[in-house]
């Protein structure tokens, strides 16, 4: 008889815990003004790549994300057994052209901002589940590819209001392997679409943090473990107001995870300095805090047990435009040295 490898409601304890043996990033010229710039492995001024469209700037960004991840890895594109993709565009159109162009098979996600989590979650699941030795998760966005599709073309010159995110122009990418060094991803929990209303495209932090309060509370509880079991429990993207709507969330049910929890949206800029409203979004967000300042953390002994929990707000201009309302997403990740 196989044994089942879920615990509780959403939760999955991996028998054979995938390591991540490389980590990489990539981010534009904002992001390296902010203050993670030290944990980027490549800063790039031009927001083009070098390419003659933003969409095909993204593309390059995550190609460069995972070909520096394997490097540092000091293995191949031959050596992955399976890539794990998404981006914010529709038909994930930069993590397809990606994947055409490094001969991967590859598995196309969209899970809007949680899209590193999600990545993450189905490659470290493959290699538990014996479909392969050697997996890649790999995610991104970029400032003007999401204002183009979400909002109005940058030349529009459109007004912010003071709710709204700040798209990253940013990639990151995870290796797995089951064996190696490095921190290893113990257990996922699946998130569930919560849907609370919201019908504001400038105010996703709203849209997304029930979904976050879900699942964090489901691991919790799945776990029977306390939310001081882990030394930082990370959400991403839900920028200012949906960071502090989380804690109040959790207040009303006596805890206290202010001790323990920040957000990759309030993380990767200067709020004060940098012009970005309620902070950092996009997939590029938490794929580029968790690939460079998180993992490195967790290396030099800052932190031995992370939740790394990125949410998505799942909807499209289409479906804004139809008058429905926001969905939410959020899947949380145990990443423990």
């Amino acid at each position: 008889m196989c044994q089942t490898k879920k615990i509780g409601r959403q939760t999955f304890a991996l028998a054979s815990p995938p390591i991540i043996i490389g980590h990489a990033n990539v981010v534009g010229k904002k992001e390296g003004e902010g203050p993670l710039s030290d944990s980027f492995d490549l800063i790039n001024p031009d927001t083009t790549f070098g390419e003659s469209t933003w969409e095909k700037a993204e593309r390059t960004m995550q190609k460069l994300a995972l070909n520096k991840a394997l490097s540092k890895a000091q293995i191949t594109s031959a050596d992955v057994d399976l890539l794990f993709a998404g981006d914010l565009l529709n038909q994930c159109i930069s993590s397809g052209y990606a994947a055409r162009d490094v001969g991967i098979p590859y598995f196309g996600l969209y899970g809007a901002c949680s899209t590193m989590s999600e990545s993450l979650s189905l490659a470290a699941m493959a290699l538990d589940g014996g479909f392969g030795s050697c997996t890649a998760a790999v995610a991104s966005s970029h400032f003007c590819t999401a204002e183009r599709q979400y909002r109005t073309p940058l030349e529009y010159g459109g007004q912010r209001t003071p709710t709204a995110q700040w798209t990253a122009t940013a990639a990151g990418c995870v290796i797995l392997a089951k064996e190696g060094n490095g921190p290893r991803v113990t257990n996922v929990t699946i998130g569930r679409i919560q849907d609370k209303g919201v019908k504001d495209p400038s105010n996703m932090g709203a849209a997304m943090t029930w979904a976050a309060y879900d699942t964090i509370s489901c691991h919790l509880k799945d776990t029977g473990r306390s939310s001081a079991y882990y030394d930082l429990i990370v959400t991403g993207d839900l920028g200012k107001l949906g960071h502090d709507l989380l804690l109040e969330l959790f207040q009303q049910d006596g805890f206290d995870l202010s001790q323990n929890y920040d957000d990759c949206g309030c993380l990767l800029y200067d709020r004060e300095n940098q012009d970005v409203h309620c902070g950092a979004s996009g997939c590029g967000c938490s794929a580029s805090v968790l690939t460079g300042y998180l993992l490195n953390g967790m290396k030099s002994g800052t932190w031995k047990r992370i939740l790394f929990c990125a949410t998505g707000a799942l909807h499209s201009p289409t479906s804004l435009g139809q008058g429905d309302t926001i969905p939410g997403i959020c899947h949380a990740v145990a990443i423990e040295m």
